[in-house]
Formats: C-alpha cells, structure tokens, sequence
C-alpha cells in the first residue's frame, strides 16, 4: 500500500516561503532525504515525486509526494485527482499544512475532524467527500496584533522564525516518517510530547 502524502501551498515563487506554503516545504525536505524527483503528473494538476522510506529495502515503505499545482482554497481538486489516479483511499492520504492555532514550531497529528477554517483542509474535505485522513499540522503561531489571519499566512516567516524553520521543517518531516513506517497514535505520542 502507497501513501499519498500531500504538501498544501500556493504556486509560484512568491509564495514558496510564506507560511502558507510549510506544508509543501515539508515534502520537498522528504523528497531530499529519499532521493524524489517532482515531475507534473497529467491531468492531476499536480507534481508528485515517489519515493522509499527506510533504510533497509524489505522492510521500506512506499509514499508518493504531492504538491497541488492549484491555489490553497482549491487544493481539493488535485487531491481528489491524485487518490483516484493512484486509487488511494482516503484514510490512506496525508495532508501536511499551516495551522495557526498551534504555537510556532509544534507538530500536531490527527485524523478527520473539522477545517479550523483553513480553506485548503475544507476544500480537500469536500473534494474527497470525507474529512477522515490524517492531517499533520505545523504549527505557524497567531497573527501579530490586529493583523487578519488571510494576510498573515501569506507572508514569510519572521526573521526570528526563519532561524528555527529548518528545523520545524525537519521535524515535520520526522512525524511523517514515522507515521507511515509505525503508525498514527505512536506518531502522536512521538511529537505531541515533544514541546
């Protein structure tokens, strides 16, 4: 069984780092440790890089990575593309995004639930006509102030967060390493005890 696991962002170099995109950073520090290659796949409106997670070629675990080609409100269509093409349920996808109710830095794992207002989750949610697959949350903190939370997703990180953003990315890297080669409670106990 191939896990889909999906990196939320928009396009375009002028959002690559913005908070919005963590989710797509995350796969890219993926397919850099097992050695993917993004390419565009047809008509999913999406690229998508395969790739082994494990040391030891018997007992790796296979993953496609995905980032949707498609703005952040309408990642659903390329998700929902991309578990047909590669007959995914959706228990089996992984979806790696922003989220702003979680202290900058912190790694949440869950499966189904709500959008908490992200419009990429409720758009995904919609799309495959079920909310129930695994979410991994990167923490990105609230806005400063009185700064709407649209505008504050779509700017970069913080000169002081940038300096720890390797490491957020690595870590959410490690969660979903050990989601798919143990499992989601142990992933949880893992990282939700991490703080």
């Amino acid at each position: 069984m191939t896990a889909l696991v999906v990196g939320l962002g928009n396009p375009g170099p002028e959002y690559a780092h913005t908070r919005h995109n963590v989710g797509q950073m995350v796969t890219d520090e993926l397919a850099a440790r097992w050695s993917g290659s993004f390419s565009a796949l047809g008509r999913t409106h999406a690229q998508v890089a395969s790739i082994r997670i494990g040391a030891v070629p018997q007992s790796s675990v296979a993953a496609t990575l995905a980032k949707p080609l498609s703005y952040m409100n309408l990642s659903g269509g390329p998700v929902n593309a991309l578990a047909k093409y590669y007959r995914i349920e959706a228990r089996d996808v992984v979806v790696i995004h922003d989220d702003l109710d979680i202290d900058y830095g912190a790694i949440r794992l869950k499966r189904g639930g709500g959008s908490g207002g992200h419009n990429g989750l409720k758009d995904v949610s919609k799309a495959l006509g079920t909310p129930d697959y695994v979410r991994v949350r990167v923490g990105i903190g609230r806005p400063p102030g009185r700064q709407v939370p649209a505008d504050f997703v779509l700017t970069p990180f913080s000169a002081a967060q940038r300096k720890k953003l390797d490491l957020v990315v690595a870590l959410a890297a490690d969660a979903v390493e050990e989601l798919l080669t143990k499992d989601l409670a142990q992933a949880q106990q893992r990282f939700h005890s991490s703080d």
